[in-house]
């Protein structure tokens, strides 16, 4: 079965979140997703916010850009978060966009080394190690989380290229795959996952993916995700998003399912006009139609 999720994007200020989660909570959405996107809103202080405004709503965030962060400080917030929403919680680290690491200092020669070494520690912190590690980028002496979760979480990891993606296959226990992913990119990922799991000795554990849609519905639906799509040099690339009555939205989910999807997480244009109403769209329209 397919999960369904939303975003709440961070181009929208943050007071406006408490009446998304709640409108969340209550239509029953399964998954609320947010971004740490530079330099718009903190993914875990809209994590912790929206967990503690609703009851049953499990929140991701996807992704947390590793080059601003350290793999202990990460691994504190993850585990503060599990232990306070048991259950709730899903979060993803990435490697941020490079331009925006530039403008904080905090670019990288080699993205895919800090990825890694992150993950390894992250993982290993939230499962109740005391790590010791002398890495590239992530260098840790002795550490070990004071209150870890009660069992290991799974920690996600966000990619695009095929190293990354084959590298979350290999350090991560899941994937989330951003809105420029079509149905054959799916395809393509879940191989790459599974070429990574099986180099690292892990294929039998479940790896679940994430993927972003980008989907409109309303009035000038169509033109609102055109425009999307062009801002995101993305206009001529067949296959990607959705635009319509809920029909139109599940089949694309359906399509994307298809392709290995476990969640697919609807991405509202930057504009969208009435970001609760897109939510009781989903839930009460779009859900039924997907299974």
């Amino acid at each position: 079965m397919t999960a369904l999720g939303v975003v709440f994007r961070p181009q929208l200020p943050p007071e406006r979140l408490r009446g998304v989660v709640r409108a969340a909570d209550d239509a029953g959405l399964q998954e609320l997703w947010l971004w740490e996107d530079c330099f718009l809103e903190s993914g875990i202080a809209t994590a912790a916010a929206a967990l503690a405004w609703s009851e049953r709503l499990r929140v991701g965030v996807g992704l947390l850009p590793v080059p601003l962060r350290n793999a202990a400080l990460t691994s504190m917030e993850a585990a503060t978060l599990h232990r306070l929403f048991p259950g709730r919680v899903m979060l993803g680290v990435g490697h941020g966009v490079q331009d925006w690491m530039g403008q904080v200092g905090a670019r990288v020669a080699s993205p895919l080394t800090l990825l890694r070494e992150h993950l390894d520690a992250m993982r290993a912190l939230l499962a109740g190690e005391r790590v010791t590690t002398e890495g590239r980028y992530v260098r840790l002496d002795g550490v070990a989380l004071d209150w870890p979760p009660a069992s290991a979480p799974a920690v996600y990891a966000g990619a695009r290229g095929p190293r990354s993606v084959r590298l979350t296959g290999e350090a991560a226990d899941g994937t989330v795959l951003d809105a420029s992913t079509t149905p054959d990119g799916v395809r393509r990922a879940r191989q790459l996952v599974d070429e990574g799991r099986k180099a690292a000795g892990r294929p039998e554990r479940p790896h679940p993916v994430v993927v972003y849609l980008h989907a409109a519905t309303g009035p000038g639906a169509e033109a609102r995700l055109r425009a999307e799509l062009r801002r995101d040099g993305l206009e001529d690339t067949a296959g990607l998003g959705a635009a319509g009555d809920a029909e139109a939205v599940a089949a694309a989910v359906r399509r994307l399912a298809e392709a290995g999807a476990g969640t697919v997480v609807l991405q509202p244009t930057a504009d969208e006009p009435d970001p609760e109403g897109f939510i009781r769209f989903v839930t009460d329209e779009v859900a039924p139609l997907v299974g």
